[in-house]
């Protein structure tokens, strides 16, 4: 059995997808999770990885487990805590869903820093381990839903800086494989995009899905910062947009470790926008 946290996120969503079309006994969690968000073979389990307590009894009966790494949370979370109550659950597996920030923003409290500790606890818990480093997530782009729907336009910052933003979709694959193949074992795997795109870009690529003519407005950083402030901590409202617009070398560069694990290439945004553009409508 797999045990999959974060269950009800864009990444654990997919895979819980994913893991239980291939036929795999799966327990999905998350705090709020219901049967609604799961398929029937999937048993839904609620609980915090930020409250060890809640996770006793999760792992029972599993072999594998794909850990989310808390997103904004993550400085809430004991790592450690939660793989020693894994192992206790029968977990010897565990895929780590981590950040691009680890090697790009080593210093970044909000990125590095906090997902690198993560990352250590996992290295050294005595589990087999694969650990996944993506980038921005083409699914940030619902943020944009809003605006979309009513106005039929965008608000980004740095227009015109591309990213090689990835399908959540891409990233849960990745996961599954990882999960259901032991030859993944120790590997870090940065997970891109198959292209740069910029807002503006991804922008004109779902009006394009839509049939519409969709606006590009550029904020300014301010702007930006006091919108993000809404649903994000200072720290990692800042380095975001650090990375938005200043990305470094690392940050740009297109990884082939997708395409490596899963025979394919990525999907580009103008795919995932075609797929979810019922959102925007």
């Amino acid at each position: 059995m797999i045990v999959v946290t974060g269950a009800t996120g864009n990444v654990g969503r997919a895979l819980v997808r994913v893991l239980a079309a291939a036929g795999e006994q799966v327990t999905a969690t998350s705090r709020g999770i219901s049967g609604a968000d799961v398929p029937g073979s999937v048993r839904p389990l609620q609980a915090d990885l930020t409250d060890i307590e809640s996770l006793r009894g999760v792992f029972d009966g599993g072999d594998g487990l794909f850990l989310q790494n808390g997103g904004p949370s993550a400085h809430q979370l004991n790592p450690r805590g939660i793989l020693d109550v894994a192992k206790a659950g029968g977990i010897r597996r565990v895929v780590l869903l981590s950040s691009q920030g680890v090697a790009t923003r080593p210093r970044s409290v909000s990125h590095g820093d906090t997902a690198r500790a993560i990352e250590d606890a996992v290295r050294e818990s005595g589990l087999e381990w694969t650990i996944l480093r993506p980038g921005g997530f083409h699914s940030n782009a619902f943020a944009w839903i809003e605006s979309v729907r009513e106005r039929r336009t965008v608000f980004s910052p740095f227009g015109d800086v591309g990213l090689p933003v990835i399908d959540p979709a891409d990233i849960a694959e990745v996961a599954a494989a990882a999960l259901r193949d032991g030859r993944h074992e120790g590997h870090i795997y940065e997970l891109t995009g198959p292209e740069l795109s910029t807002p503006r870009q991804r922008a004109a690529a779902i009006g394009e899905a839509l049939g519409e003519s969709v606006r590009f407005v550029e904020q300014t950083r301010g702007e930006a910062h006091a919108q993000m402030l809404r649903f994000m901590p200072e720290p990692v409202v800042e380095t975001t947009l650090d990375i938005l617009g200043r990305p470094t070398a690392e940050e740009r560069r297109v990884s082939p470790d997708v395409e490596s694990v899963l025979g394919r290439a990525p999907r580009a945004f103008a795919d995932w926008a075609r797929d979810h553009v019922a959102a925007f409508r």
